[in-house]
């Protein structure tokens, strides 16, 4: 029985041999995987073609500005509507047409203008006025066709040719064009105090058609149902945030820099007191955390009994002013449930696991080393963030050029419903030679928006698809040749056995030449891999939010699943492709066997990849978390006018919680930036430990590389573990 269940010696490859001549990363090496390395080169040849074709055909001013009737530009300099950067609805009802977001069109004159109407006027009251104050005439003809100036022409025809619009209603800009200004009061929705008003045509309309029309102009803008009230909000939240940020940038730049620095001082000093310094981070963080379930429940006790404070979050809904939240026992409960599950989940890894996290710290101590050493590749990931900026930037750049690539196309606009030459494709120049116009009186050749029949224009989907999936293969190569550039790096330190006199001059340089060498299409094939699922789990996010109004149960539980597998395989492929890159960086073979090699030797020392190697994440994590929350904690008590010796250079702000969280969420990103290579250092280091287990017995012809701390350590595990590997291989003997 027990022959059929073990597992074969050799079922996870045979262990690395004892190799005489090894002494680090491989020096004699060939090219791997060339046949895409030729694939990755003409396809950056080919995004570079596709970025000029879309440079060429592409106009970002056609979504920068908008477009009138006419296929001009509002607000663009050296033009007539230099000064008239809004665009008008001349009558904004008819937008509240279903056919709006299926044409992309709302059939109504559209005018560029300098100023939105602020009251309300119909063209029949105008003609009305007249004769005994022209100022009416003045203040409508703003609104009207350029070049228009007959205020006694019939309402009929202005109406027919679209000379002028037949009603005004008070509006405000935004998104460069006129809406209504709607105001709610009392839960009844107006516009200028008024729910009614005339529509110029002999009927009185409801502000609420209004609301229906504004709905339809931003549905079709945004591609979305939003109302336009809910945007109208956000608006003003917005240009409050930018208000905050343009007032506070100064101070979140010190406090990124101080993150910075307290980052690189944590390294530095885990060069000399890891056991302790990590071990004051995590009872740190359990007292921190001790003390915010303590504060928790002081204030949940002190809110209690009050009625204001009983309210739940859900009645009150989203607020801008967080402090209302505050003001409820129910928000201090929640962060304090949170953080007991915190703590006790940091409390039972640490009980359980403890003799994993000697181990743990033995290795980032060796790491701290080899860092050390090593000054260099802490400031590799500015070179990766340049890399990444310029990928980023070709990538939105191309993007819009190639969303902007579209000619003018002119639609046929009537105002009679039963046209039939309605919404078909026309030429503004020959229009007028037509019989549309005979045939359906006051019709207009207007714009309708941007696009194109040719073949280039046809496939602009599919080229937006191309540029964001090579986007996404660019972008995982610059992280993989880093990865690998520092493998090598971290390589070359362990396999260096009198440290530091035998680690190479210039290890980083001389690993990033290696990698940009020698192993150009390993890495592009595994930045392939992952880009492919990437892209696919793009596809099911889009998907999702297409199907969010759907009520087919079965569909979207099908979704669901699969966006759950490929964030599985997602980060199955980052873990695996990550040790790939190691393994490539020491021995210079090809992706697929460095991957399988990789493989083979975690699998052969899974009980300590599974757990020595989520310790170390574990810790560093802490460390991330300890440094962002001391950096926000005092960005807290600054931005909160709590530090009474600088409480007058605290700048004012709508809500201080912006530039909070912006220092607390830049803080993380700068300090896992630091820590990042500190977690490619110990996971190189602990490859290269098992490793040399595999080749090494600790004896004087075949020593270990393994600092003394750390074999001391494994000595002690290994003991313990001696009977239990006796009993295997009796086992295997029977």
């Amino acid at each position: 029985m027990a022959r059929k269940t073990a597992i074969p010696p050799s079922y996870y490859g045979e262990p690395h041999k004892f190799d005489p001549t090894f002494r680090g990363p491989v020096h004699k090496r060939g090219c791997t995987d060339v046949l895409c390395c030729v694939i990755f080169v003409i396809v950056i040849l080919g995004y570079i073609a596709l970025g000029t074709v879309a440079w060429l055909h592409g106009d970002p001013r056609k979504v920068v500005y908008p477009t009138d009737s006419y296929g001009q530009f509002c607000g663009q300099q050296g033009t007539p509507n230099a000064n008239k950067a809004i665009l008008f609805y001349f009558n904004i009802l008819h937008c509240a047409n279903p056919a709006v977001l299926i044409n992309l069109q709302c059939p109504t004159t559209q005018l560029c203008v300098s100023k939105c109407p602020d009251r309300f006027a119909t063209y029949f009251d105008m003609q009305y006025n007249y004769g005994r104050d022209r100022s009416y005439w003045e203040y409508y003809r703003q609104f009207c066709k350029p070049g228009f100036d007959n205020p006694k022409k019939s309402v009929a025809q202005v109406l027919r040719d679209e000379d002028c619009p037949s009603m005004l209603v008070p509006s405000r800009p935004f998104l460069q064009r006129c809406f209504p200004d709607f105001i709610t009061r009392n839960g009844t929705l107006t516009v200028a105090n008024k729910t009614e008003f005339k529509d110029g045509l002999g009927k009185t309309r409801s502000v609420v058609d209004l609301r229906d029309a504004a709905n339809g102009v931003t549905a079709m803008q945004q591609g979305t149902e939003s109302g336009i009230a809910g945007l109208l909000d956000a608006k003003e939240v917005g240009i409050k945030i930018f208000e905050d940020y343009a007032n506070s940038w100064y101070w979140i730049l010190i406090g990124l820099v101080i993150t910075m620095v307290v980052s690189l001082l944590f390294i530095l000093l885990l060069r000399f007191t890891a056991g302790v310094l990590l071990w004051c981070v995590i009872f740190g963080v359990i007292a921190a955390v001790g003390y915010g379930i303590w504060h928790c429940y002081w204030e949940y006790v002190a809110l209690q009994g009050k009625p204001d404070a009983e309210v739940t979050i859900s009645d009150i809904g989203f607020q801008t002013d967080f402090r209302v939240y505050l003001q409820l026992s129910q928000t201090w409960l929640i962060f304090m449930i949170s953080l007991a599950v915190t703590e006790a989940v940091i409390i039972l890894v640490l009980i359980f696991l403890r003799r994993r996290v000697r181990i743990a710290i033995a290795l980032l101590k060796e790491g701290s080393k080899a860092v050390s050493y090593i000054m260099s590749t802490l400031f590799y990931p500015i070179i990766t963030f340049l890399l990444l900026a310029l990928c980023i930037a070709y990538w939105a750049v191309t993007a819009v050029f190639l969303a902007s690539s579209g000619d003018a196309v002119y639609k046929v606009m009537s105002t009679q419903p039963d046209c039939k030459y309605a919404n078909i494709t026309c030429d503004p120049e020959t229009f007028g030679q037509s019989n549309v116009s005979r045939v359906c009186p006051g019709s207009q050749c207007t714009f309708a928006f941007y696009g194109g029949e040719s073949v280039y224009h046809r496939y602009i989907f599919v080229l937006q698809l191309c540029n964001l999936l090579v986007f996404l293969w660019l972008v995982n190569f610059v992280i993989a040749l880093g990865q690998c550039t520092l493998a090598g790096a971290f390589a070359s330190y362990y396999w260096a056995l009198k440290k530091p006199a035998d680690i190479p001059a210039c290890p980083l340089a001389a690993s990033f030449g290696r990698a940009i060498r020698y192993h150009t299409g390993s890495l592009a094939f595994g930045a392939l891999i992952l880009s492919i699922v990437q892209f696919f789990r793009i596809v099911l996010e889009y998907l999702d939010h297409k199907l969010k109004g759907a009520h087919n149960a079965c569909s979207r539980f099908l979704l669901c699943c699969l966006k759950c597998c490929f964030w599985c395989l997602e980060h199955f492929i980052k873990f695996m492709n990550r040790n790939a890159y190691i393994m490539i960086a020491i021995y210079g073979k090809n992706f697929c066997t460095s991957a399988r090699d990789a493989f083979f030797l975690l699998m052969r020392n899974v009980v300590r990849v599974a757990v020595l190697d989520k310790v170390t994440d574990f810790l560093l994590f802490l460390g991330k978390l300890l440094i962002s929350g001391s950096v926000g904690a005092l960005a807290f008590f600054f931005f909160t006018r709590r530090i009474p010796v600088i409480q007058e250079e605290v700048p004012s702000l709508n809500y201080y919680w912006v530039p909070l969280l912006t220092v607390i969420f830049g803080s993380y990103l700068v300090a896992h930036g630091f820590f990042n290579v500190y977690a490619m250092c110990v996971d190189t280091l602990f490859l290269c430990f098992l490793v040399d287990l595999e080749k090494n017995d600790g004896s004087a012809a075949r020593p270990y590389y393994m600092s003394s701390t750390l074999r001391a350590i494994l000595n002690k595990t290994n003991h313990r573990r001696a009977p239990e590997r006796r009993r295997g291989r009796a086992g295997r003997k029977k």
